[in-house]
C-alpha cells in the first residue's frame, strides 16, 4: 500500500505541469477472499483432508488522457494472508505490473496501442481476463483497432522472448512464443455477431540429434452469435483448432449454445449444453484431439469448481459435455443464482479394455452477492460435486465418495481515489 501511495504521488505531481484538456482516474481495488476447499479443482484423495486460506488482491489503477493519447498503468499485489511474517522488511510477491500500455487515437475510426493489456472478448470462452485469479491475465502485445459504426475489428500481435540476448536460448515461460489475431464484431438488429481467428506459435526442442529450438502453430477460429430481447437471451458458439503443436497435428472443435428467458424482472431461467471434442484414453495416434480453450476466462464455464479445463487441468483429455441449467433472481441490492451441471466425457474412457460409462458427474452451484456500498461488494457461493468412478479414473487418486464441497466468501471494495477532468 504504501508503494502504491508512493507511485501515486509521484504520477500525479509529474502530471501537474501541465493540466490542459487533461483527464486524470485513480482507483484502488481491495479484494480479500476466503476459500474452503474439500475437493476443489479434483477430487479429494482418500485420507486427505481440507483446507483454507485467505488471499487478496490489491490493485491501483491509474488512467491518463490528453487528447488522442490514453494511458493506464496497473499495479498490483497477490498474496496469501500470512505468506509473510508480521516483522517482515520485505513482501515475498512484491508489486506486479499488471497493466502498462498507451493507445494513440490515429482517427475517429483507428487506434494502436501498445504495451502490457488485457485481450477480452466477447463471453471470454477464447480470450479473456480471468479476473476470479487474483492474478488476472494481460498480454504484452500490440493492437490495432479499426472501429467505424456498428463494427469493430481488432488486430493484435505478440513476441515473448525470456530476456534481452545475443544469441537463440529457449524461451522458458510456458507461455506462447508468437500469437496473432484477429476479432471482428458487428450488430445487426437484435443479433450480435462476433469472428475470431486466433494464431499461436509454441516453441519446442525438436527429437533430432541437432536438438533445434523451432515453433509450431495452431489455429482457432471460430463465431460467437448472440441474440437479445427484453425477455430473451441467447448465445451460439462454434470454434475449431487445426495447426500443429509440438510436432502434433491438431484437430479439435469446441460448441455451445445457451438460452435463457426472464420470467420475471427478478427472476431469469436458463439452459446450455456445450462439447469440447477429446481423445480416447486408448487412442494410440498422436494427433491433439481434445479442444483448449487456450486464453479463456475457464472459471466461468463448466462449474465453479474448477474440475476442467482451469489451469491446464483436462486439458489433452477426453473432452467434456456439460449439460446446465441456470437460475438468477435479483431483489433489492441482492443476487442470487443456482447452477447445476450434468458432466459427461466427449470420448470413450477405457480401463483394461472396457469402456467406462460417459458420466463424470453432477455439480451444482450456489452464488449470492449484496451491494453493500456503493464501492463495497460482498459476494460467497458453495459448491459441490457428486463424481462417479469415471472421474475418479481421471483425478486419481480422487475418491469419489468422499464429500467433494468447496465455499468461498469475498469482500470486494472498488473505491476511487482521485479524478480530474478539464
Amino acid at each position: 500500500m504504501k508503494k502504491f501511495k508512493i507511485i501515486a504521488l509521484l504520477i500525479l505531481g509529474g502530471i501537474s505541469i501541465d493540466m490542459q484538456a487533461q483527464e486524470f482516474d485513480a482507483n484502488l481495488q481491495l479484494r480479500p477472499r476466503y476459500e474452503y476447499r474439500n475437493g476443489y479443482k479434483t477430487l479429494i484423495p482418500y485420507g486427505q483432508e481440507a483446507t483454507s486460506f485467505v488471499s487478496q488482491r490489491t490493485r491501483l489503477n491509474l488512467n491518463f488522457a490528453q487528447d488522442q493519447l490514453k494511458v493506464k498503468l496497473t499495479l498490483q499485489n497477490v498474496r496469501t494472508w500470512g505468506d509473510v511474517g508480521t516483522t517482515t522488511t520485505k513482501d515475498a510477491n512484491g508489486v506486479a505490473l499488471f497493466e502498462a500500455w498507451a493507445q494513440y487515437d490515429i482517427s475517429e475510426k483507428w487506434s494502436a496501442r501498445a504495451g502490457r493489456q488485457v485481450l477480452s472478448y466477447d463471453n471470454q470462452r477464447i480470450m479473456g481476463e480471468i479476473d476470479w485469479l487474483q492474478q488476472g491475465q494481460s498480454h504484452d502485445a500490440l493492437m490495432v483497432s479499426f472501429h467505424p459504426k456498428n463494427h469493430q475489428l481488432d488486430m493484435g500481435l505478440a513476441y515473448n522472448s525470456d530476456a534481452e540476448s545475443n544469441f537463440q536460448t529457449p524461451y522458458t515461460v510456458g507461455n506462447y512464443k508468437t500469437m496473432q489475431y484477429a476479432w471482428y464484431h458487428t450488430n445487426v438488429d437484435k443479433l450480435g455477431v462476433s469472428l475470431l481467428v486466433l494464431n499461436t506459435g509454441y516453441e519446442y526442442m525438436n527429437n533430432d540429434v541437432d536438438k533445434k529450438l523451432l515453433i509450431d502453430y495452431k489455429q482457432t477460429f471460430g463465431t460467437y452469435l448472440t441474440y437479445k430481447t427484453k425477455k430473451i437471451d441467447g448465445n451460439l458458439s462454434l470454434y475449431g483448432q487445426t495447426g500443429k503443436s509440438a510436432d502434433k497435428q491438431v484437430s479439435a472443435w469446441d460448441g455451445a449454445v445457451n438460452f435463457a428467458y426472464s420470467i420475471t424482472d427478478s427472476f431469469k431461467a436458463g439452459i446450455g449444453y456445450e462439447y469440447l471434442s477429446g481423445k480416447d484414453t486408448n487412442d494410440g495416434s498422436t494427433v491433439i484431439k481434445s479442444f483448449n480453450p487456450i486464453f479463456g476466462t475457464n472459471h466461468a464455464f463448466n462449474g465453479y469448481m474448477d474440475y476442467f479445463y482451469v489451469g491446464g487441468g483436462h486439458q489433452n483429455s477426453v473432452g467434456l459435455q456439460d449439460a446446465s441449467l441456470k437460475f438468477n433472481y435479483n431483489v433489492k441490492k441482492w443476487q442470487f443464482a443456482l447452477m447445476p451441471h450434468v458432466f459427461l466425457s466427449a470420448a470413450d474412457v477405457v480401463v483394461d479394455n472396457k469402456k467406462m460409462d460417459s458420466y463424470l458427474g453432477t455439480e451444482v452451484d450456489f452464488t449470492a452477492g449484496f451491494n453493500f456500498k456503493k464501492d463495497i461488494t460482498l459476494t460467497g457461493g458453495y459448491s459441490q460435486m457428486f463424481g462417479t468412478k469415471t472421474l475418479e479414473v481421471l483425478k486419481a487418486p480422487g475418491y469419489a465418495g468422499h464429500t467433494n464441497n468447496w465455499a468461498w466468501l469475498m469482500i470486494s471494495v472498488n473505491p476511487r481515489i482521485f479524478t480530474y477532468k478539464k
